[in-house]
């Protein structure tokens, strides 16, 4: 399968870069006055499962949904920010784009084997929940600095 066909037809013009960055800024407000000033915002809301104190399924039910778009809003951020182009999009951009999914991923395996053997309780739970986004964050970091090598060894040339 030719993968210079395939990028073109999964990302986003650059422009959703911007969005995804203000939506995952908008989550780490959410996130801090989630945490830091209990921000708490009770409605009914349709769960498939709800755990509390019975279990319950396919009902309606009132929580706290303040973690939940938290959540939303660092997923769909992310999301945003890793499958828009870049302002200047090039070719070899798709090779960087495949070695660093793979290193996430990777990574990501990684550290939840570790998790799962060496993290309990709560921990793991907070663990879990980083899982959620976890794969981006790394899939970034990697494509960000193969990137930086790039320029740095374009511009020493």
């Amino acid at each position: 399968i030719n993968s210079k066909i395939q990028m073109k037809h999964f990302l986003l013009p650059h422009f959703y870069k911007t969005i995804g960055i203000l939506l995952l800024l908008l989550g780490i407000v959410f996130c801090v006055l989630y945490l830091k000033f209990d921000f708490n915002y009770t409605t009914s809301v349709f769960a498939v499962i709800s755990i509390y104190l019975d279990n319950r399924f396919f009902t309606i039910t009132k929580t706290n949904i303040i973690d939940e778009i938290t959540l939303m809003l660092f997923v769909v951020g992310f999301a945003l920010i890793v499958f828009s182009k870049e302002k200047k999009e090039a070719e070899y951009l798709n090779a960087f784009r495949e070695k660093a999914l793979v290193k996430a991923v990777l990574v990501n395996t990684f550290l939840m084997l570790f998790s799962i053997f060496f993290i309990y309780g709560g921990g793991f739970l907070g663990v879990l929940v980083f899982n959620v986004f976890s794969v981006f964050i790394f899939y970034l970091i990697f494509f960000y600095l193969s990137l930086r090598k790039h320029h740095r060894e374009t511009q020493n040339v």
